[in-house]
């Protein structure tokens, strides 16, 4: 239960302060800016890992569980009950977000600035060097191990600072569910969904080919 309990505040504030980010930059007129919203994200995954890596291995997203779950590193048995608290965070963030900002109507659903193709090529490429990062800080040294959460916050933040305003650099598909359901907005929500896991599971199956000695992950991010 402490596992759960963990993924669900861990997404919980990442959805908030994602998503919040970019409601109050459009409330504000652009004063978060773009750079401040791509920040935002890594900061709070960054905290997230570091506050509960050493409880749940901070996931906080289901393409990451999804895919250690394909790899052999995470029992499929509590596979679902992760998804559930990743979903239930989001929901519950963006239930939050919808009561300071009543008037916002998308509260920072992902929506494809170009076509559907386009945002599901970038979503899965983005996933996939995601999840390489995330493979090779939670199976390497312990030094490696210590700088998790500042490896994989930076990808984040790099990767929404550059694909952001095309595909929304969700990578995450509680990150897009979440905002998704409470908003209403379901159009293209199959992308976020979706291409986020083949990502992750590719950059699973390369890791095996480039790093064929790693035998085991350490618990973490």
């Amino acid at each position: 239960m402490r596992k759960y309990i963990a993924e669900l505040v861990g997404t919980y504030a990442l959805v908030f302060c994602g998503t919040g980010a970019i409601i109050i930059n459009e409330q504000t007129g652009g004063q978060v800016t773009h750079v401040g919203i791509a920040c935002t994200f890594g900061l709070v995954v960054m905290s997230m890992i570091y506050a509960f890596g050493e409880i749940s291995g901070a996931h906080i997203n289901p393409a990451v569980s999804i895919a250690f779950t394909v790899a052999g590193k995470f029992p499929l048995k509590t596979l679902p009950f992760y998804l559930i608290s990743q979903v239930a965070g989001a929901i519950l963030a963006s239930l939050t977000l919808k009561g300071l900002f009543p008037g916002n109507s998308f509260l920072g659903t992902t929506i494809p600035a170009g076509s559907q193709w386009q945002s599901f090529v970038l979503e899965a490429i983005l996933t996939f060097f995601l999840m390489l990062v995330i493979i090779n800080v939670s199976t390497g040294s312990k030094e490696q191990g210590m700088f998790a959460g500042l490896a994989i916050g930076s990808v984040i933040g790099l990767e929404a600072m550059f694909a952001g305003p095309i595909c929304g650099a969700s990578m995450n598909p509680a990150r897009s569910l979440g905002p998704a359901i409470v908003s209403d907005h379901f159009d293209s929500l199959w992308i976020y969904l979706l291409a986020p896991v083949i990502g992750a599971i590719a950059a699973i199956a390369v890791f095996k080919i480039v790093k064929p000695e790693s035998k085991t992950f350490k618990k973490g991010a």
